[in-house]
């Protein structure tokens, strides 16, 4: 059973829950301070604070912590691959083999954006920041795609995060080749996830770009290190 935390204001004592994490961390739950007391908590830049109660990710700058579902990610960045691990994050669990299949199958099915979604990257300007593009991009989609956000069923919900998790090299591909002047280049359902968006990265239409394998693994461990990282938005 979790202990309480006494909290005093203006002399009168007022009783919290404690919980403890996945980690073992502490906690005090003031999800109703306000409501009970008439006070609210300032915590600048929430370096105190967790928003809500989640098992997906776990880390610990200082420590050099970084867990995805409970698994190391020294362990993911050595072994996985970036489909596996999307699926490890999304649903909690690796994948068997033929759920990785599957999953596979749905990333390259959802990896092409709707046509009428680059007459946005048109209206950029050449030195817009890559980050705002891929934002407003993403909101765009949804326009396009409106079962993203009415999601009905774990069908819906299945391929809506496949085709986010898909088109976000899509559009970072085209958002750099919109930076540099040149073609957008479709991706290649042949490709797997990481050589898919180097090719539409580095690729010309009269130069296919020589896929090396060193470069092909450390952008795979790249993607994988940033897959998530617990609430940070940025």
């Amino acid at each position: 059973m979790s202990e309480n935390c006494t909290i005093r204001l203006e002399g009168k004592d007022y009783e919290f829950p404690t919980l403890i994490g996945t980690e073992g961390e502490k906690a005090v739950d003031i999800s109703k301070l306000r409501a009970t007391t008439g006070y609210i908590t300032l915590d600048d830049s929430y370096g105190n604070t967790g928003s809500c109660q989640s098992a997906i990710t776990y880390i610990d700058g200082d420590k050099g912590i970084l867990r995805y579902r409970g698994y190391p990610i020294e362990e993911l960045a050595a072994n996985s691959t970036v489909a596996e691990t999307s699926y490890l994050v999304v649903f909690g669990e690796l994948p068997t083999e033929a759920q990785l299949r599957r999953w596979s199958d749905l990333l390259t099915e959802h990896e092409l954006l709707h046509e009428s979604l680059q007459h946005h990257f048109e209206g950029f300007p050449p030195n817009a920041h890559p980050m705002a593009i891929l934002s407003a991009m993403i909101n765009a989609s949804s326009c396009f795609y409106p079962s993203m956000t009415s999601l009905e069923d774990w069908t819906d919900f299945e391929n809506a995060a496949a085709r986010l998790i898909s088109q976000v090299r899509t559009i970072a591909a085209f958002s750099y080749k919109k930076s540099v002047g040149q073609p957008i280049i479709y991706p290649k359902p042949e490709y797997k996830y990481v050589e898919n968006f180097l090719q539409m990265m580095f690729s010309l239409p009269n130069k296919e770009y020589i896929l090396i394998p060193e470069v092909v693994n450390a952008v795979r461990m790249l993607l994988i290190l940033h897959a998530d990282h617990e609430q940070n938005c940025s």
